[in-house]
């Protein structure tokens, strides 16, 4: 546990293929501040269970301009928070993050700003359950865990890396209003069932964190706000992340 708080606050190493791969797919499409693979280590016990991917990451090096490094198994546990990187990590520049603007606001679109979650690992798979819903964009406030991108590309199978993702403004919600969406916020207070509300596109969607919640100045701003209906008495509130995931998915159908 300690091991893991130490890093949380600054991670740029990618642990693992799924990771990486995410790193590159966007340098190949030549998307706009892309972040950079700086160098690549390999455990060398995995020189042959692995060679295919070592292959690709050969060629990919020839394109990108990496370095590529063998090293040993504890070499390589010794700069990451988890175990499940299969003997591959990669160091990675820092990404730019663009402000929300009219520019980066789609016609007809769906955005989802999470808001207040607690752990990089419950933001990450946040990120994973919206972009496999079909969002156009991720909106977050300031302070968010992007600074340790490297644990929540892993934790959201790295989607982090493949959405597109803006920072809050003080008039975000305005600019999208200007834009014809609805602003739907998940709270209790004044909520109808997410499951009987109109969550047809253009829509963003306002989900907190299970402690916080939605911020008031936000609250203020939403044209419906929608509750997850149980399917017994239960005073607790689900995680961001199961909560990301069926608020999100409910517009996927709705827009289907």
């Amino acid at each position: 546990m300690i091991k893991e708080e130490t890093r949380f606050q600054s991670s740029t190493v990618f642990e693992g293929m799924t990771s990486i791969r995410a790193v590159l797919d966007n340098l190949k499409e030549g998307i706009p501040n892309a972040r950079k693979i700086e160098r690549i280590l390999i455990d060398k016990e995995k020189l042959q269970s692995k060679a295919k991917e070592i292959g690709y990451l050969r060629k990919m090096s020839t394109i990108f301009g990496y370095e590529i490094e063998i090293t040993d198994e504890k070499t390589i546990n010794s700069y990451t928070v988890g175990a499940s990187h299969g003997g591959i990590i990669a160091f990675c520049s820092e990404k730019a993050y663009d402000k929300v603007s009219d520019d980066n606001i789609i016609e007809n679109g769906f955005y989802v700003m999470i808001e207040g979650i607690e752990d990089p690992y419950n933001f990450g798979y946040a990120l994973r359950s919206i972009y496999a819903a079909g969002a156009d964009g991720i909106i977050l406030s300031e302070r968010n865990w992007l600074s340790a991108s490297g644990v929540v590309c892993r934790s959201s199978a790295g989607a982090s890396e493949r959405l597109n993702v803006y920072i809050a403004t003080d008039d975000f919600i305005s600019l999208f209003k200007e834009k014809g969406y609805k602003i739907v916020c998940a709270d209790i207070k004044n909520s109808i069932s997410v499951y009987d509300a109109d969550l047809k596109k253009p829509i963003l969607l306002i989900v907190g964190g299970e402690k916080r919640g939605i911020s008031s100045s936000i609250l203020k701003n939403a044209d419906q706000i929608v509750r997850i209906d149980y399917g017994r008495r239960f005073d607790a509130a689900l995680s961001a992340a199961s909560a990301s995931t069926i608020l999100a998915f409910e517009v996927f159908k709705s827009n289907k």
